[in-house]
């Protein structure tokens, strides 16, 4: 065996070994990351919210148009908003002076992978079923970014004319992975504030 194959191939039996020392299991099926990327972008889209509210107006925060993961969060950061501007929170439409009617135009991740080296691919084995071939990386990128777009109509609870259309905000949040050298791995991210990362281990997947 030509020695450069040689050396692929035992790097490719210390990756695997690696691997099998370092499965985890998720619990509850969505990682921390996940959860990290979408909440995290939404505090963000939160904090350009510019809510222009009197203060002690009842406010009621209508979700019915709020779909999709964590709308509850979103929602629940809204209301946050409100009472940071110095509105009061109603508990149903008529007790209302004022409706936040929020609209998502987007709330998703989005992943791109750049790899110079060998994916991962399965080797059939006889009677066996396949083996799974280790990526080899030289060099590669795993950047997974959280995106939030969010818009509000506010109006008269009771006549129901037009208080302010705002024009839409945008959150984000990041998580990149790399690897160089098949061995050397580091991570940035804006997930978890600097005090807290020694904390966490941030090894969490989002596929």
């Amino acid at each position: 065996m030509p020695p450069m194959f040689r050396a692929l191939f035992v790097a490719a039996l210390a990756v695997s070994l690696a691997a099998c020392s370092g499965m985890r299991e998720t619990q509850p099926d969505r990682s921390a990351t996940e959860q990290l990327l979408f909440s995290s972008a939404m505090d963000r889209v939160g904090d350009a919210l510019a809510l222009e509210i009197h203060k002690e107006t009842k406010v009621y925060v209508e979700e019915k148009y709020v779909e999709g993961t964590d709308s509850k969060y979103l929602v629940a950061t809204i209301r946050d908003r409100v009472l940071r501007a110095g509105g009061m929170l109603a508990a149903s439409l008529a007790e209302a002076d004022l409706v936040l009617e929020p609209r998502i135009g987007a709330a998703s991740v989005d992943r791109k992978t750049f790899l110079l080296g060998i994916p991962s691919f399965p080797i059939p084995i006889p009677l066996a079923g396949p083996l799974q071939f280790p990526e080899l990386a030289l060099f590669k990128r795993d950047r997974q970014q959280g995106v939030v777009k969010l818009a509000l109509t506010s109006y008269d609870a009771r006549t129901g004319a037009l208080y302010k259309s705002a024009d839409p905000v945008f959150g984000f949040s990041e998580r990149t992975d790399w690897v160089a050298l098949l061995f050397i791995n580091w991570q940035d991210n804006n997930l978890v504030p600097k005090p807290y990362r020694q904390n966490w281990t941030g090894k969490g997947t989002f596929d």
